[in-house]
């Protein structure tokens, strides 16, 4: 009997009598020292100036232009349009002129941006349906649940592409002007291919498989989103092989942004002919918008961003300015440290035992 207790009481339960399971494994246990600590302490702050003076250094280096086209120019008229509903259907063009003091080298970028316009809220990033981007046919004519209330239309036809994602798609267009130092303008020429992500072009956005039909006929019954102003297999008339699902604006606009303030890529400089070579000349320019998208609803703004860009990135300031507050942080603790140290601890009796 007691044998029986034995094996069902604590000592049954008592771990073995290892090593490994009684924590006698041999271990490196430092001593923390002035001697030790405050080096290191000083090594770091070293370090993180550096890095954050390299990286400020190659930042500025970049070169960047922001015209916020609100209300810009001849803006404003669009702008006070696009506050009535029933206008929407109806064409506004604008002008805004701008001045580039000093040449953009190299390749040139030109984004748009959105002030307050949150794509990061939960229910309008789940409102798409990624099967149909990725081509499947049920889901051309069955859209997701998730789409809802944009999967279809008053006349009960599927909406390609549904959700809210897509029907709010920026739709403003530009034209991009330079006006040499004679007066003459010269259309700046703008890649508006090639410009989305390899694995998006690729392989997270695909039409429908044709077939000996063309696209027009594979999405035949379904419906464009609400606010669209053409079908989806007629996004862009000038590249016939830039429709569907595979159009590089769609593309950019349906990766939502983290945050309420971003810009999205619209186009790259071509840097084929004169004088466009080297990059943007300095000099005058103007950019005509077709001034679509409305932003009084959500009481956001509209810009555009002319940048040119390094490895790092374009003109962010945030890491090299996080990089020397660290520093400045880690060298204010190391100081204060070792004053404490050589006040109350030099001759070791108080921070070395």
């Amino acid at each position: 009997m007691g044998r029986e207790k034995d094996k069902s009481g604590p000592l049954a339960r008592r771990p073995d009598n290892s090593a490994f399971k009684q924590q006698r494994l041999p271990a490196w246990s430092p001593m923390l020292t002035a001697h030790t600590v405050l080096p290191f302490f000083y090594l770091m702050s070293l370090i993180c100036m550096l890095l954050g003076v390299w990286l400020l250094l190659t930042v500025q280096r970049t070169q960047e232009i922001k015209l916020d086209y609100t209300e810009a120019g001849t803006c404003d008229k669009c702008f006070e349009k696009r506050k009535n509903v029933s206008n929407a259907g109806e064409e506004c063009s604008c002008t805004v002129i701008f001045s580039i003091e000093k040449a953009f080298k190299g390749d040139v970028f030109f984004y748009y941006g959105l002030k307050n316009f949150h794509q990061n809220l939960r229910r309008y990033m789940d409102s798409r349906d990624d099967g149909q981007m990725v081509g499947r046919k049920a889901n051309l004519k069955n859209p997701s649940s998730y789409c809802e209330p944009f999967d279809r239309d008053q006349n009960g036809l599927p909406i390609a592409p549904c959700g809210a994602v897509a029907n709010s798609i920026f739709n403003d267009s530009f034209k991009l002007t330079y006006y040499g130092s004679s007066g003459d303008p010269f259309p700046v020429p703008l890649l508006r291919r090639g410009i989305t992500w390899y694995t998006d072009k690729n392989i997270k956005f695909r039409n429908p498989s044709l077939g000996n039909m063309t696209l027009a006929q594979v999405f035949d019954g379904t419906a464009k989103p609400l606010y669209w102003k053409m079908p989806v297999y007629e996004l862009d008339h000038f590249n016939p092989t830039n429709n569907g699902f595979i159009n590089d604006d769609l593309i950019i606009w349906m990766r939502e942004a983290a945050f309420p303030n971003f810009k999205k890529l619209h186009g790259v400089l071509h840097q084929a002919s004169e004088p466009f070579t080297e990059g943007l000349p300095a000099g005058n320019y103007g950019i005509e918008i077709n001034y679509n998208f409305p932003v009084q609803y959500f009481r956001g703004r509209k810009e555009v961003v002319l940048t040119t860009l390094t490895w790092f990135g374009g003109q962010n300031h945030f890491l090299p300015i996080a990089y020397l507050v660290t520093s400045s942080l880690t060298l204010l603790i190391s100081i204060t440290l070792t004053v404490v140290w050589y006040k109350f601890g030099k001759d070791g009796k108080n921070m070395e035992e």
